[in-house]
């Protein structure tokens, strides 16, 4: 693999840390810069629809993520980039969360997860991500 690869699959993979980061931090508008206003997913908070835009996201957190004081600790695990041309990539890994549950235990969850990323104006969007397993933000309490 060239360097310049290399390299380019090592910003995708910051680039989704950052973004998750973001969730864990309950920052909208991190995450909303991070993200295309198009947004789409399927999550299990969406139920098995899919989801279009921000304000599904907003509400979590709105109402959890930001109220969170308890903290969450997630680690990307195999990490595998698509290059697709210049301007999109692929990811997909696994996402172990480390969380404190409302007894004050930690605990542990897993999902797995694929980010599709566009580049526009020299900036990475997360256009699409379908998430399967554990809830992306653990109901803590």
């Amino acid at each position: 693999m060239s360097n310049k690869l290399s390299a380019r699959k090592q910003e995708i993979i910051k680039i989704t840390e950052q973004l998750i980061e973001a969730v864990n931090n309950g920052d909208f508008e991190a995450y909303a810069k991070i993200c295309d206003p198009g947004l789409t997913s399927f999550e299990p908070e969406g139920l098995g629809n899919l989801v279009e835009g921000m304000d599904f996201h907003r509400f979590y957190f709105d109402n959890l993520l930001s109220k969170n004081s308890k903290p969450i600790h997630t680690t990307i695990l195999n990490p595998h980039v698509h290059m697709i041309g210049d301007d999109a990539a692929c990811i997909a890994y696994i996402r172990l969360t480390q969380f404190v549950d409302v007894q004050g235990h930690p605990r542990s969850s897993q999902s797995e997860e694929t980010r599709v990323w566009h580049r526009r104006e020299s900036r990475w969007q997360n256009v699409h991500f379908h998430c399967s397993g554990a809830p992306a933000a653990p109901l803590q309490g």
